[in-house]
């Protein structure tokens, strides 16, 4: 069997209790089945999903279905040590019509800040998520039709699903570790090799979500000689390279990535932020390693698709502003200030959500954050929840990575909760009409 056919059940994911049953749309989300949570006086109502040891993926996709039906995410094994090669999570499914949380798959393709990497397609028929063969140690995407159980093995992994759900973009997972830990796949460390220089055979790669087929995009070597602004230094032979993150924008027209380079006898590492368009043609250098070098993370694109947002420190005050600014750089506009956490805009455009590190100037102290909600338009922000993430950092941190679902109306999130990952979904709809 070719690997672009659907896989038999055999193939190491466990199927459990969807195929044959008939997927109705939902009117709404019925949230209020499950325990509302209090904590703290929240200003919106919040809901607590079944499932410990869970999380939701990252702050740039929604677990909720397309229809509103289904919310997935993923079950890690364990919470109290690394992830190991051939370990398996669960790949779980929240039905919002009955209430009901089944396991719809394993995955050995994760790590503790974005699991493995599940999330929807433009349907309900369409679920994605990473997996590792333990035969051959090779990370791999899974297409997942949760209605009916078939499902297709990809030959390159997912980081982001574009929009049309026709193509699968992802860095390197297996040397994602190489980078920053937690947003990739475990393999053995001695097949993560180390990309020294720019190298050719490393960089951003893209799926066919119909053939499975994958091919690099563009190459390290080739982001490095063709971004502009130039991204060239006098000794790249001296500094280990890597892509991390790749996201497409809300139209599937553009891609963004990171990439970052820190010396080969150990010292600081240096980012920049990198577009693209869809071909991999017109590399641009939207934030360069000297506007980085101040301080900033998490970036996102917004509704438009041209611009991007961000937490970056614009004025060398030591403390992070929300800004956007254009694709290539251009623009640079600040939001509001102060920044924090991880900063996506509603698919309107008016409002902001995000969170923060327990660390950071609007946190409450030990482990204690905000889920903040920005009205870019009157320049105001509201705490609207209060969640604990637990005080722990590094990589066992909880980041609460809120979501905005497509429509605008409800917000999940991962907190803290009697000492295990929880998910929660927040209803917005009265303070974003």
């Amino acid at each position: 069997m070719k690997r672009r056919d659907f896989l038999t059940a055999g193939a190491g994911i466990v199927l459990a209790g969807l195929a044959g049953q008939p997927l109705r749309a939902a009117e709404a989300p019925r949230f209020s089945m499950f325990p509302e949570y209090r904590d703290h006086d929240p200003m919106v109502p919040v809901y607590v999903l079944p499932g410990n040891r869970a999380l939701h993926r990252f702050f740039d996709t929604s677990p909720i279905s397309p229809s509103g039906r289904y919310v997935a995410l993923f079950r890690m094994p364990y919470e109290d040590h690394s992830p190991q090669p051939g370990d398996a999570g669960d790949v779980i499914l929240v039905d919002l019509e009955s209430g009901e949380l089944r396991t719809i798959g394993r995955s050995r393709g994760w790590e503790v800040q974005v699991g493995a990497n599940v999330q929807w397609g433009p349907t309900d028929e369409q679920l994605y998520f990473n997996d590792v063969d333990p035969a051959t140690w090779q990370a791999f995407a899974v297409k997942m039709d949760p209605t009916t159980g078939a499902r297709q093995r990809l030959d390159g992994t997912v980081f982001m699903v574009s929009p049309d759900g026709t193509q699968a973009v992802s860095h390197n997972l297996v040397k994602s570790k190489r980078a920053q830990v937690g947003y990739g796949a475990v393999v053995p460390d001695h097949l993560a090799t180390r990309n020294v220089g720019p190298v050719a055979d490393d960089g951003v790669f893209v799926t066919d979500t119909d053939t499975g087929r994958s091919r690099m995009l563009v190459s390290l070597k080739t982001i490095y000689e063709q971004a502009e602004p130039s991204l060239r230094i006098s000794d790249p032979e001296n500094y280990e390279y890597y892509c991390f993150q790749a996201k497409w924008n809300p139209q599937g027209s553009r891609i963004l990535t990171t990439v970052q380079w820190s010396p080969l006898s150990g010292g600081e590492r240096r980012r920049a932020v990198i577009t693209m368009n869809a071909d991999g043609s017109q590399i641009r250098t939207a934030v360069t390693p000297e506007q980085w070098a101040g301080g900033g993370h998490h970036i996102n694109w917004c509704p438009d698709g041209v611009r991007l947002s961000m937490n970056l420190n614009t004025d060398d005050d030591r403390e992070l502003e929300l800004v956007t600014f254009r694709f290539d750089g251009a623009d640079l506009r600040k939001v509001f200030e102060p920044g924090s956490g991880h900063p996506s805009f509603h698919p309107g455009g008016r409002y902001m959500v995000t969170d923060a590190y327990p660390g950071e100037q609007v946190a409450f102290g030990n482990g204690l954050v905000p889920i903040r909600l920005i009205n870019t338009e009157k320049a105001t922000c509201q705490d609207i929840i209060r969640i604990n993430v637990s005080p722990v950092r590094g990589e066992f941190r909880v980041d609460a990575h809120p979501a905005w679902d497509r429509s605008g109306r409800y917000v999940t999130f991962n907190g803290w909760i009697n000492d295990t990952r929880k998910v929660l979904v927040a209803d917005l709809s009265r303070l974003v009409g």
